[in-house]
């Protein structure tokens, strides 16, 4: 027995008989902690826990595509710019506008350039050096929350949260995005944890940076927190004290950089909040959804985790109501109060008319939270059903000894559409990041001569296209043919020493379509296309032109329309491939534009 324990520590899990002392965990009575620690839980310590969650964001990091085009053109687009000097400009980077935040960008960016300096690497290698270190930093900050869950609500719930953030398909998306959203995840996460953890001067801090320097919605997160501490502990000196500390710490150089930039005093979390809440136009202009868009995308990203999750206050309730009364310790949160941030954000997002998955981003570790606390009811409820109506159970006994079979049938269910979910997403939609790659080989390879300008084109599969960053140069430059889409398209920022502050023409705050972005697709040398079988005045079938390109690389993409809706959102081994349709994702080459053999340029 010794044995075996040695090797269970030394793979970095813990069964510790007095597991309750040594990780502070008060959400249980003293009855059930005295057999729990006769039972001796196993489970993953920190250590463990990292190591887990990393690999998994790391896979993230490599195999996940882009999901939104906001990513690509807001945030990766700008950031290829300070990079390299190119790069598309949206409206929302123009100064007359001014909604995004350089300083955000450059969080990132200075590690990059850092990377860039040492090793001259491919730009698509700083693209995925950039996602690594954010799968690094939501590892980071998912396993300080499974820690405080372990304090807060009790190991076994622990260990169920970290089952479903790691399996989940909504982690698989959200962890290595180069977006707000997720960097508001990230913090916001910490700052919950650190809330349970009754360290409220690193929850201020952390919902500061979250806010100001992510998004600012995120703040609403922060609203139990905030509430606790005025109206609950009294701790209003803190309170203060800490927000005035965040805002000279975090604010007032933002201010500084970003003011630098657009050449004029500007205050981006400020101007964002201004657009999307208080302007004429907002963001509605971008597209509505109905209530039911984020409870099927809820169900995507987290199958039964997220049925759970909604209904975690009316299982609680029943738990009240039929399962003897044992209070949790006193200095606990109750769960109304410590489960409130996920409901509230839910309550604001919900009712938007405009909805984006990403929105959704900043609570993704609380859906799986509240989906452990809800199996960890269901499990109590069947154990009080069973020792009262069905079996007789000695009364010492703990519900975790007749219920394993729901813990591991809930983490075996969820973990398999969690997996099937993300494997599906790599298999039907990682086309555009593949065929871009070996876009990028062409000028590695000495195919495409170093010298000469490159036109690469997008038509309709202009929001799939994942960066510049996949462009070996900066003589390749993204342009853009006439679609059925009728939206303001992204420019090139200017090519000058103050070009983030010059005010370009054609950009409008009303997604207009602006005719000069354009170009004649006889100018293209290359394009990205989708062979669907389907085709416009607006929109060709480019890849079916055989006398005026040639195909260079092809790989599958999935065809929604033409698929089933199960096995399109799942994947389903020896199934899914009878039910989908699949086109062709094409790099085409201009036929008048010849690939050459030339090992030097």
């Amino acid at each position: 027995m010794a044995a075996k324990q040695r090797q269970r520590n030394a793979a970095g899990f813990k069964k510790d008989p007095k597991q309750h002392n040594s990780s502070k965990d008060l959400s249980k009575s003293s009855n059930e902690k005295q057999v729990e620690d006769n039972m001796g839980l196993i489970y993953p310590g920190g250590d463990m826990a990292f190591k887990l969650l990393l690999s998994a964001r790391f896979c993230s990091a490599i195999w996940s595509h882009i999901t939104d085009c906001d990513e690509t053109y807001n945030f990766w687009e700008p950031s290829h710019f300070l990079l390299y000097g190119s790069g598309q400009q949206t409206w929302e980077y123009s100064p007359q506008y001014a909604l995004r935040s350089y300083t955000y960008l450059l969080i990132h960016m200075v590690p990059a350039k850092l990377y860039s300096f040492i090793f001259e690497p491919n730009p698509a290698h700083v693209f995925y050096f950039v996602r690594c270190l954010l799968s690094l930093g939501c590892a980071l900050s998912e396993v300080y929350f499974y820690k405080n869950v372990c304090r807060e609500f009790g190991i076994h719930i622990a260990r169920l949260t970290l089952a479903f953030l790691i399996f989940s398909s909504g982690m698989f998306i959200s962890s290595a995005a180069f977006l707000p959203s997720s960097f508001s995840m990230y913090f916001s996460t910490v700052a919950i944890a650190a809330w349970y953890g009754r360290k409220y001067e690193l929850a201020i801090f952390a919902t500061a940076i979250s806010s100001l320097l992510g998004w600012p919605f995120a703040a609403l997160l922060g609203v139990p927190i905030a509430i606790e501490m005025l109206v609950q502990k009294q701790k209003l000196l803190m309170f203060f004290k800490w927000a005035i500390i965040s805002a000279i710490v975090i604010l007032l150089p933002m201010i500084w950089i970003d003011s630098i930039y657009y050449g004029k005093l500007v205050v981006a979390p400020l101007n964002i909040v201004l657009y999307n809440v208080f302007s004429s136009t907002g963001p509605n202009l971008y597209g509505t959804e109905p209530f039911s868009y984020y409870l099927v995308n809820g169900f995507l990203n987290f199958n039964f985790v997220f049925i759970a999750a909604l209904f975690t206050p009316v299982v609680l309730i029943l738990g009240w109501a039929f399962i003897p009364a044992k209070p949790r310790h006193h200095s606990c949160l109750p769960y109304w109060y410590s489960l409130a941030p996920l409901y509230v954000w839910m309550l604001v997002f919900f009712l938007q008319p405009h909805k984006e998955e990403r929105f959704l981003f900043p609570v993704y570790p609380l859906i799986c939270l509240n989906g452990a606390i809800t199996v960890d009811t269901v499990q109590k409820l069947y154990f009080f059903v069973k020792t009262n109506l069905w079996d007789k159970v000695k009364v010492s006994s703990h519900y975790l000894q007749y219920t394993t079979h729901i813990t591991v049938t809930a983490i075996v269910v969820c973990g398999f559409f969690g997996l099937s979910r993300s494997i599906n997403l790599y298999l039907a939609y990682h086309a555009p990041m593949e065929v871009m790659m070996d876009a990028n080989k062409l000028w590695s390879d000495n195919l495409v001569a170093k010298d000469i300008n490159v036109n690469f084109c997008v038509g309709k599969e202009w929001h799939r296209f994942p960066s510049s960053f996949f462009f070996p140069s900066n003589n390749w430059k993204l342009q853009y043919l006439k679609t059925e889409f009728k939206g303001q398209l992204p420019q090139p920022f200017l090519n000058h020493e103050n070009a983030t502050s010059i005010i370009q023409p054609n950009f409008n705050d009303m997604n207009r379509e602006e005719p000069s972005r354009y170009i004649d697709v006889a100018n293209c040398h290359f394009l990205l296309d989708l062979d669907n079988g389907k085709e416009t005045p607006s929109e060709p079938n480019y890849s079916r032109q055989s006398n005026r390109f040639n195909i260079v690389k092809s790989s599958k993409f999935l065809l929604n329309s033409e698929s089933h809706p199960l096995f399109r959102a799942f994947y389903f081994p020896f199934g899914s491939s009878k039910f989908c349709s699949y086109g062709n994702y094409n790099l085409l080459q201009n036929a008048s534009f010849k690939l050459s053999n030339k090992q030097k340029s």
